[in-house]
């Protein structure tokens, strides 16, 4: 590999150390230094954001060129943005590295088509690419388009081909992916989400009402006490970290716990070591503790969760599985999962003493008494010691004024039992009183720049933007059907149960996509969207594939290849194909798996007839747009050069390649013609739909005047105007928005998103910086940071409060602004009964309550809590995955994958700084473990899985440390996920060769954290 002496120096020798590179012994022998590079005085600067991590650090992106009509800018210098107010100038070693991603040997640049049975790329033009992509699609839609099922359900789905969209992808990438998606029938699709944080919207959804990160990254810094757990944030989310470090700074104790003592421990007052896979017994333990303890927030609970309702009789829980489990569907009917109602059969009956043997309290207490000290040191390796210390710090928050947060990602959200790995945190927040409080909350650390706002916009395969539900064949038959079933009636008095605005979303979403042509008369054109019958997650999509029952894959921005579990059956699974599409700014893996690159990818080349087209597009450098960070901001950013060679935006290329499906149906006619040459389209150019088009129609306008019902003489908005807000839309045709969360980002006043006043108005909240969903609020359920009087629980932490008109603060009210106490409207105002639930009724599949199953890949072999349940009954499996399963004699050790901080996911291996910093494969071993197996730092060894193998340095490390389990020794090993063939790193295998392919109960969210390995030793250093 070149390195240039620019490249070497901006390699710190703290970085090296910290690196394997140190580890392996490659340190140089004196300390380097780097002066700082200047910027010429005829640059031109340009704001952007971090195309990397949830953080969403601002940037200054500086450009040579004078403007002149032909002059070619080109980006010579990037550095941190000072007047962001998360990042405050910072970058990680990732960010860092950008000015050499933009500048990538991989980058591509032409369009690409590797013939059937070929071993190489041809150049072709974008009009034979776009052409031969068109006939295929429409070929193949023509043949397998489901119009109506054998009951005579309109259902408009297209199975035969699926389509995979990007992590990091503007929100207007993504809402004319959405656009031109559902129109073509497909609902096989998904986003990275799917296989990152799909259980965090599932888990938080049905505990709080809404699927995202509760506070915000500045406001971690006002939290008392804060436990990671499931995470690793100093090393994926280096510069938000710093707001946990500031915490700390104010006197706030911080805890890790987790398989590995990493980066984020390293900082930490206390380190925890656990089980991968066992988290639910260390935080039922946590309830267990709290509750026996006394140690709850009870004005906070009795006020504002449902530990006083009732539930339904003949719900139970026995020996591994609640009430209505069904063996031979391996399925639970949920129906005992409910309240009590009234007469009325929709308020909720409630015990307010909690003496009832069946409310909530009750049966919470009773699930979780099995959860001893004793058992989570048992079960989870974790010193019972050290756990109690976690109890008692998360224990002192359970009043006014002290307040704890959880920081968590993948490492909770990658397991079969992961949505409820998230649940149970959010039922000790509730216990504590500590949501809707600053420094408090459930803060899910996205992964990725826009994977937020790529889940806001419904890009998996039930969603529809705004969270809205895609149409089933079986539940939602008809529109009336669909309104009766996705708005629910409140289930207490008086309260603001906001889904009941449904209508009003899905008729504005449906004006969107079908413009005039949508009335009331066909339903707002509701049966041209498709309906699906069950979920077409990644796995259930590969497990038709692997059937033969996929023939095309469009791939935007995505490298499942090395993403998705069990790579070399996903490799044989793509060798069906008959034709795979790859929009991306850069070489990857799943464009290339036909390509023999020895044991990383030994395939027969010749004989996989898969046709490849391989489309340039622009990175993040290239193109105006927003990005949402997980803290819910939606942040624009700008364009500072033009693409290298003939690379062309997502918007350009999905345009040019929806008109010319819809020019082949115009000319051709073919089947249900009708959802591709009705869709709206009213773009200017009809072939690049330009960002700030797609951003307005995001927002919402006016379809007609809207009369201001208390004065008609006057209107909230005329027609074609931009809406201010949700409060707004209609349900009867006069109002138009793409993605109802959103409205508010782009109004008459101008782009929202855009602003950059980091004026801190209270406790790190800058409401003027930029925009966040929903109405710019951002500390979500912050109603709940008063008690049911109106005042702060914490005058200290006053965020809003009831000033005798209305309700007003540092942040924007999350509830009805001029609802006085007095009204009692609860806090939570997504769920109809309006508190945070302890007990979830019927949204999850795996149960009201979490409790521990073993990984499907379990070192115990066995489930002590319940021996004939060892893992979820819920699960879902497909029989070709099931007959790859490992087992403990086998595999006797626990494999977990991990970031590092030089890298992110698969794409930084393409970019020189970072692969300096980590060059090459590299697995972590514990000491003991390697001295059993005779191996020593440096060392190659072979990691192996019922499904493959991987080759790589041995990393033997004190931060690993065996566990005693369950009577038993148990070994973990650490896995880097980095490496791939299409680098300019050294070359390396697939991580996921080893993970199986199966997912989290809820979302199918693989469970790459918890699975069976051996290693051996096959070469010295």
């Amino acid at each position: 590999m070149q390195v240039s002496r620019r490249q070497f120096l901006k390699v710190t020798a703290g970085g090296l150390a910290a690196s394997s590179m140190g580890v392996l012994g490659f340190l140089p022998s004196e300390a380097l230094a780097e002066v700082r590079q200047f910027r010429l005085a005829r640059a031109k600067e340009i704001r952007n954001t971090c195309p990397y991590c949830s953080v969403g650090c601002g940037l200054l992106m500086y450009s040579l060129g004078d403007g002149a009509k032909n002059a070619k800018a080109e980006i010579t210098h990037i550095e941190g943005d000072p007047d962001h107010p998360v990042s405050r100038g910072s970058l990680c070693p990732k960010g860092a590295g950008l000015l050499d991603f933009i500048h990538s040997p991989n980058r591509l640049k032409h369009p690409e088509v590797r013939e059937a049975g070929s071993n190489s790329w041809t150049r072709i033009s974008w009009h034979e690419a776009i052409a031969r992509i068109a006939r295929h699609i429409k070929d193949d839609r023509d043949a397998n388009f489901v119009t109506r099922t054998a009951d005579g359900v309109t259902v408009n789905r297209w199975l035969s081909t699926a389509m995979l969209t990007a992590s990091a992808s503007s929100n207007e990438t993504g809402i004319l992916t959405q656009k031109v998606m559902r129109s073509l029938g497909i609902v096989g699709t998904d986003a990275q989400a799917r296989v990152c944080h799909g259980p965090t919207v599932s888990a938080l959804a049905s505990t709080f009402g809404r699927g995202a990160m509760t506070n915000s990254w500045v406001d971690i810094s006002n939290a008392d006490f804060i436990l990671i757990m499931g995470g690793n944030p100093a090393e994926a989310h280096p510069v938000g970290f710093k707001w946990a470090v500031e915490a700390k700074k104010r006197g706030a104790r911080i805890v890790v716990v987790d398989p590995r003592y990493n980066r984020s421990a390293a900082v930490a007052d206390e380190y925890l070591p656990i089980r991968a896979g066992s988290d639910i017994v260390f935080l039922g333990g946590v309830i267990n503790w709290l509750v026996a303890n006394d140690k709850i927030q009870w004005e906070y609970v009795r006020a504002y969760t449902n530990a006083s309702y009732i539930v339904k009789e003949g719900f139970g829980f026995e020996d591994g599985l609640f009430s209505g489990y069904d063996a031979a569907k391996g399925q639970y009917d949920r129906s005992s999962w409910n309240y009590e109602f009234e007469a009325d059969g929709n308020t909720a009956k409630t015990d307010p003493t909690l003496q009832h043997p069946r409310c909530v309290w009750n049966l919470m207490k009773a699930h979780y008494a099995r959860y001893t000290p004793e058992l989570v040191e048992d079960l989870t390796g974790t010193p019972k010691d050290g756990f109690l210390r976690v109890c008692q710090h998360l224990g002192s928050t359970a009043v006014r004024d002290r307040v704890g947060t959880i920081l968590y990602a993948l490492g909770w959200t990658q397991h079969t039992v992961g949505a409820q790995n998230i649940r149970s945190m959010a039922m000790i927040q509730l216990l504590l009183g500590n949501i809707g409080m600053p420094g408090g909350g459930v803060n899910a650390l996205r992964g990725h720049s826009n994977i937020q706002g790529l889940s806001d916009l419904g890009l998996l395969s039930t969603n529809l933007p705004g969270y809205l539900t895609l149409p089933s064949e079986k539940a939602h038959p008809t529109f009336a059907d669909y309104i009766a079933k996705t708005a629910p009636k409140a289930q207490a008095p008086g309260q603001l149960n906001f889904w009941a605005n449904t209508p009003k979303f899905f008729v504005s979403l449906l004006k969107w996509f079908w413009g005039d042509k949508a009335t009331a008369e066909n339903n707002w054109g509701y049966d041209w969207l498709p309906k699906w019958d069950k979920m077409y997650d990644v796995l259930q999509v590969m497990d038709l594939m692997h059937n033969g029952k996929v023939n095309g894959f469009i791939v935007q921005g995505f490298n499942p290849l090395t993403s998705f579990p069990d790579a070399r059956k996903t490799a044989a699974d793509f060798a069906k194909l008959k034709y795979m599409v790859v929009i991306d700014p850069i070489a990857t893996e799943t464009a290339s798996f036909w390509q023999n690159h020895g044991e990383v990818n030994e395939v027969d080349t010749a004989s996989i007839k898969t046709e490849v087209f391989r489309l340039p597009s622009t990175c993040f450098a290239e193109e105006d747009g927003a990005i949402v960070n997980s803290s819910r901001w939606l942040q624009w950013h700008w364009k500072g050069a033009n693409p290298p060679g003939e690379a062309k935006t997502d918007q350009e290329i999905l345009a040019e390649l929806f008109m010319a499906v819809r020019t082949l149906y115009a000319k051709e006619g073919g089947t249900a013609p009708e959802p591709i040459l009705n869709l709206s389209w009213p773009y200017k150019n009809p072939l690049e739909p330009t960002p700030e088009e797609l951003a307005k129609e995001m927002n919402g306008r006016a379809l007609a005047d809207i009369p201001d019902p208390k004065d008609p003489a006057k209107f909230l908005a005329r027609k074609g105007e931009q809406l201010p807000n949700f409060a707004l839309l209609r349900d009867d045709g006069t109002t138009m928005s793409a993605c109802w969360i959103f409205a508010g980002c782009w109004t008459q006043a101008g782009n929202q998103m855009a602003r950059r006043d980091n004026t801190d108005a209270g406790l790190g909240n800058t409401p003027g910086w930029a925009w966040a969903w929903p109405a710019n609020r951002r500390i979500i359920y912050n109603r709940a940071s008063c008690d049911p009087s109106g005042k702060p629980w914490d005058p200290k932490r006053n965020l809003i409060a009831w000033n005798g008109t209305a309700w007003a603060g540092a942040d924007v009210p999350d509830f009805k602004v001029d609802s006085p106490p007095a009204d009692g409207m609860n806090p939570f105002i997504m769920n109809p009964e309006g508190v945070g639930r302890l007990f979830c009724t019927d949204k999850l599949v795996d149960g009201p309550f979490p409790e521990h199953y073993e990984p499907m890949e379990s070192p115990l072999g066995t489930n002590p809590l319940h021996p004939k349940v060892v893992s979820s009954p819920a699960v879902r499996i497909f029989k070709a995955d099931r007959e790859r399963l490992g087992t403990h004699d086998q595999f006797p050790y626990v494999g977990t994958t991990y970031r590092l901080t030089e890298h992110f996911q698969f794409w930084t291996k393409s970019v020189r700084l970072n692969a300096i910093a980590q060059p090459e494969q590299f697995v972590e071993i514990g000491e003991t473990l390697a001295a059993e197996k005779g191996i020593r730092a440096g060392d190659w060894v072979q990691v192996s899985s019922k499904r493959g193998h991987i080759k790589a340095k041995a990393v033997v490390t004190k931060r690993i440390k065996a566990l005693k389990v369950a009577g038993r020794t148990v070994h973990q090993i650490g896995i880097p996920l980095h490496w791939g063939w299409e680098t300019v790193a050294r070359k390396g295998f697939l991580s996921n060769t080893l993970p199986p392919a199966v997912g989290d109960c809820n979302t199918q969210t693989p469970e790459y954290k918890a699975f069976l390995v051996n290693v051996e030793k096959i070469g010295v250093a």
